[in-house]
């Protein structure tokens, strides 16, 4: 009791260390409690925080902050009105043709299935093949209904995404052009002593805008280099498969683990074993190779190196909290905590007694 007694004298006795703690405790509790609500305004915050970089550069290139924020503002919406009238339809009928196509690959998948007792008789039995056509069959229909049911319950959906779509730029503009307006408001209301938190900010501001821009560059590479490659190879559903292939970066080690099935079924169901199929395969192990060990470092050069253990454990805790935001900010919070733990006053060291 001595120790812990000792500790809490030692630390909130500290102003700086009490104002971090209710700080952290402070976004935490609104994240957690208010972030549903606050959806819009949280996405709007990280996108002008990703545009943010553009803006600066622009600026060290002489150019006021103003017209910088406007050219970055517009190229933004050019961006997402390209994505919107040019991708989103594509992948609309790339996911209805799938939806459609798939009793036809689980019927081939039966078939496949159905003959491997007789080729491999020592490993599996006609019983076990039967169960796992039944749990195949099952899975199926529940994502049927399940697909179906969305269909029918999402009109409430798209309205949220229209509000979305209108009010999210307007907040977005908002952000990159008041940026220095809304940051001093902040300010007046922290206390005078917060050079503890000052220096954890700095440090997290650092690696948190190099990961979310770091990320977008990478989404984008990796979804268009698929895009090309399953495209030159005639891959059905090409712009599916990509954008997840490219999404599934977010994820670190387990999104591309996750996104190789449906790649590799889809080849398969549309190739069998044949020699586009290997081809595909290689091109696509290739993809894989070149974004974890070329691009990776090269994006990700100033981010604090986590253990990958780090990095499973803060993926499977954020995402349990705060769902795909929680899973997309889980290393820049991982690293948050490791600032955190950083720049924590440690104890003076007590002198040795001799007996």
């Amino acid at each position: 009791m001595n120790i812990v007694a000792r500790w809490f004298k030692r630390n909130l006795s500290n102003p700086q260390i009490v104002f971090l703690g209710l700080l952290l405790l402070t976004v935490f509790t609104v994240v957690l409690f208010l972030g549903d609500m606050l959806t819009p305004v949280l996405a709007s915050i990280v996108i002008a925080y990703l545009l943010e970089g553009l803006v600066g550069l622009l600026q060290r290139r002489g150019l006021p902050r103003l017209p910088s924020v406007v050219l970055v503002y517009l190229l933004f919406v050019l961006f997402v009105a390209l994505v919107l009238i040019g991708v989103m339809p594509l992948l609309s009928r790339q996911v209805t043709d799938l939806v459609q196509q798939l009793p036809n690959m689980v019927s081939e998948g039966t078939r496949f299935l159905m003959d491997l007792p007789e080729h491999y008789p020592d490993l599996l039995t006609q019983a076990q093949i039967e169960e796992l056509i039944a749990f195949m069959r099952a899975e199926a229909v529940s994502f049927g209904q399940q697909v179906l049911s969305w269909s029918l319950a999402n009109v409430a959906g798209v309205i949220t995404i229209l509000v979305y779509l209108i009010l999210m730029p307007i907040l977005v503009f908002f952000f990159m052009k008041d940026k220095e307006l809304i940051l001093g408001w902040f300010r007046q209301y922290l206390p005078k002593h917060h050079g503890i938190a000052g220096h954890v900010w700095r440090d997290v501001d650092r690696q948190i805008s190099n990961y979310i821009r770091g990320k977008a560059w990478e989404i984008l590479i990796v979804w268009g280099a698929s895009l090309v490659t399953f495209a030159a190879f005639g891959l059905k559903y090409a712009m599916l498969l990509s954008l997840l292939v490219g999404l599934s970066v977010i994820i670190p080690y387990i999104g591309a683990a996750v996104v190789t099935v449906p790649v590799l079924l889809v080849a398969w169901f549309q190739w069998g074993w044949s020699a586009e199929f290997a081809w595909l395969t290689l091109a696509y192990g290739i993809i894989q190779a070149l974004d974890g060990n070329v691009l990776v470092p090269l994006i990700f050069s100033e981010v604090v190196n986590l253990h990958p253990v780090a990095i499973i454990v803060a993926i499977l805790i954020f995402g349990g909290l705060w769902g795909f935001w929680g899973v997309f900010f889980a290393i820049p919070l991982a690293t948050l905590v490791q600032a955190v733990l950083s720049a924590w006053p440690q104890p003076p060291e007590e002198p040795e007694t001799t007996a």
